[in-house]
């Protein structure tokens, strides 16, 4: 994928579930998690984000037959069992299995699947382990598309199982990773461009807050219906506001949501021009102004992730830190010289490469 490629958006009514049933020899799909590096909060909007897609994924390995969707997975203690037609994904038990029901009733697979599910991507982390749970089930239930087209199906899946409202970066980080690079997503258009991040000039460290937190019990839905009535009071999409605008909103909360949102997409451009330049000390300016406007614009930091980011922003060849993902907890990400961090000095910290997207093995 070239600078210049662009991922051709399709209906829903067009995303493909398998034209027959996969039968015999054993499937396995990989699928990577993401972290973000700047961006937040902006993609359920339409507007502009930066992940990329991790070295840090997850595995489902089985043999499709049946009419049931069959996994067991090393980190959960119960394994999930989802049938062929599903009525409420989000009722789906044990917990883990509503990601499982959202891809079998957005899907419609003709066959069941009976496999394991490994994984590298840590839980409630902020780094998507659900969106690579997702689409790696996609992929092993036999799915045949586009990489806009699973990530379209798995955000669909993911809304019904979570009952969250999330945007598609998720899922198009995981679905559409290239190596050695983040991307560039307009989620509106749904241009992806790659941004190259040398490996040798700069390394990317993700750090666990050590809180843990998961969407549905978030007020991720909240600031979702905030910049909704952000939208209202303007006239128009956030993805297009001015500040201008956005000062004329007449409530305060509302209106410091949309200034998150206008001010983060316009660093978002400034980031993936700083990205192209190997300019990374602007780069990391950039992440700090985004994790104070996610603190104080947008309210979804936490004492443990601005202690954090504090701690990293003086130690010597960082560049830039900030919450990645949702926030209320999770993970800090940080932009760095080589070698400046060690992840082992860390209780939870990983030094993640940009890589390559979902796949059959």
């Amino acid at each position: 994928m070239t600078g210049s490629d662009q991922i051709v958006e399709r209906k829903d009514d067009e995303i493909r579930s398998p034209s027959r049933p996969r039968t015999g020899p054993t499937v396995v799909a990989i699928a990577p998690g993401r972290v973000n590096l700047i961006g937040d909060h902006t993609d359920y909007t339409g507007g502009l984000v930066m992940p990329m897609a991790v070295d840090l994924a997850t595995t489902i390995t089985g043999t499709p037959g049946g009419d049931w969707v069959q996994l067991s997975s090393e980190q959960e203690a119960v394994a999930t069992r989802v049938p062929l037609t599903v009525d409420d994904a989000s009722a789906a038990t044990p917990a883990w299995g509503r990601y499982i029901a959202g891809v079998v009733a957005v899907l419609h697979p003709s066959i069941g699947f009976s496999g394991h599910v490994s994984s590298t991507v840590p839980y409630a982390a902020g780094l998507s382990s659900s969106a690579a749970l997702e689409v790696a089930l996609a992929l092993a239930l036999g799915f045949s598309g586009s990489p806009l087209e699973l990530a379209q199906l798995c955000q669909r899946a993911e809304n019904l199982g979570s009952g969250v409202p999330s945007g598609i970066m998720d899922q198009l980080a995981s679905a559409a990773g290239v190596e050695g690079h983040a991307l560039l997503i307009d989620c509106f258009t749904f241009e992806v461009t790659p941004c190259p991040l040398p490996d040798g000039e700069v390394e990317v460290i993700v750090i666990h807050s050590g809180q843990e937190r998961t969407l549905w019990e978030s007020a991720y839905a909240e600031r979702t219906m905030q910049c909704a009535q952000a939208e209202q009071a303007i006239g128009g999409p956030l993805r297009t506001a001015s500040i201008s605008e956005v000062d004329g909103i007449p409530d305060p909360i509302v209106r410091a949501r949309a200034l998150h949102v206008v001010t983060e997409n316009a660093r978002v451009r400034s980031f993936a021009t700083a990205l192209q330049a190997g300019e990374w000390r602007a780069a990391g300016a950039l992440m700090v102004e985004s994790h104070q406007s996610l603190r104080n614009d947008y309210e979804v930091s936490t004492p443990a992730l601005d202690q954090l980011v504090s701690l990293l922003m003086v130690a010597p060849g960082v560049h830039g830190a900030r919450l990645t993902g949702a926030g209320f907890g999770g993970c800090v990400v940080a932009l760095c010289e080589p070698g400046a961090l060690d992840p082992e000095s860390f209780d939870q910290a990983w030094r993640v490469r940009p890589s390559a997207g979902a796949r059959l093995l």
